[in-house]
């Protein structure tokens, strides 16, 4: 993968702190849930962004047209209606009811799809032994456009719609853009990537939520592996995190709202 922009910002400034922080569909979906992060995230310190995604209220939609939801491995199927359907819900209904919350708790956000400012460009993922349709693979993070927007004091929310600079509109797994993302910036600064969602952390018996792993490294990644702890839509995740890390971003936390309070230690950090 490429990086658009690829101006550094000026002398000293280079390891400014930057936290990126993904929330998965679960918490979107949970009003309260949502409320009291999007509070913890604008009180966040320092330069910011989010990316979300939002599968759950697109499969309702699906449902409601008649329209069967298709999962693999924890990515969607993303055939024309499906892209027409996650266009309107991810770029349109929960980007900026997302937006307009972070607004009111005085957080000037701005609300972006990949192809807003060519920020972020991908292809269609190849067929291979799956045809994920409209499925989008990023080639290129615009650190440029993105790092102005972060230097006039914006904070962006990225959905999870990216663009092959043609005109297509492709469906991009939010935990990705978040990776490639914190990749590219961390060109210019310290990045923390943070994947927010309904579980504590990387849980070892997902019945028991006190069974947090609190510390990944790679050696315990593949053994977690073997044992099928780590499995199904928690796969890409983790393949996202390494990825991350291995470019050169900071740390990476999995973990519920709490982990944004400071206060509790109850996540999962990854290191190589």
């Amino acid at each position: 993968m490429s990086e658009s922009g690829t101006e550094h910002l000026p002398l000293g400034e280079e390891s400014r702190g930057l936290s990126i922080v993904k929330i998965g569909g679960n918490v979107i979906e949970n009003k309260s849930e949502l409320s009291t992060f999007l509070e913890l995230f604008a009180q966040l310190e320092g330069v910011k962004m989010l990316v979300h995604g939002g599968g759950k209220k697109a499969s309702e939609v699906l449902h409601r047209m008649g329209l069967q939801p298709k999962m693999v491995g924890g990515r969607r199927i993303t055939d024309t209606a499906t892209l027409e359907v996650v266009t309107m819900v991810y770029g349109g209904l929960t980007n900026k009811n997302i937006v307009a919350a972070l607004q009111a708790n005085k957080c000037n956000a701005i609300g972006l799809s990949g192809a807003d400012g060519n920020s972020i460009r991908a292809h269609k993922r190849p067929v291979k032994e799956i045809d994920y349709g409209f499925a989008g693979d990023v080639d290129d993070v615009n650190i440029k456009t993105i790092s102005s927007l972060l230097e006039a004091n914006l904070v962006p929310v990225f959905c999870a719609l990216t663009h092959d600079g043609k005109g297509q509109l492709l469906n991009t797994n939010a935990d990705t853009i978040a990776s490639e993302v914190a990749i590219a910036l961390s060109k210019n600064y310290e990045t923390t990537l943070y994947y927010c969602f309904e579980k504590k952390g990387v849980l070892m018996d997902v019945s028991n939520e006190n069974s947090v792993v609190k510390h990944i490294n790679s050696q315990k990644y593949q053994q977690l592996l073997k044992e099928g702890i780590i499995a199904d839509g928690m796969l890409p995740k983790m393949q996202n995190c390494f990825r991350a890390l291995h470019k050169n971003v900071h740390k990476v936390c999995i973990g519920d709202i709490s982990m944004l309070d400071g206060k509790s230690n109850v996540f999962t950090t990854i290191t190589l």
